[in-house]
């Protein structure tokens, strides 16, 4: 059974960095992409940033100041999160295993993260 856990939400202040971090259990995702994704309330869930084994894409909101990086030997992603906004509020998911690029959609999800910067 593949389950995905994140971990490193929390509380900030504006400008503050944080990393979050989700470890993958049930089998492997090294040749696989994992991403992440955020839901603000009242809004509908969007894609924050993915990594492949070459590189990574990011939404438009948070290129320059987020960065997702993987460690394959621990099954592992992470996203590090620099200068906060109050609009980077959200619950924060982890995902891995792309099934459609044009959609974002993955196959498997975390159970998420809040993420609250404060101003």
């Amino acid at each position: 059974q593949v389950q995905l856990v994140e971990s490193g939400g929390g509380l900030v202040q504006v400008g503050d960095s944080l990393s979050l971090s989700c470890t993958a259990s049930g089998r492997s995702f090294s040749s696989n992409y994992m991403g992440w994704f955020r839901q603000a309330p009242g809004k509908t869930r969007e894609f924050v940033a993915a990594a492949f084994w070459n590189g990574a894409i990011y939404a438009d909101s948070v290129r320059g100041r987020f960065a997702i990086t993987r460690d394959n030997a621990k099954n592992t992603v992470y996203l590090r999160m620099a200068s906060l906004k109050p609009d980077d509020t959200a619950v924060y998911y982890c995902a891995a295993d792309l099934i459609d690029r044009s959609a974002w959609s993955f196959r498997f999800w975390g159970q998420g993260t809040q993420v609250t910067v404060s101003s």
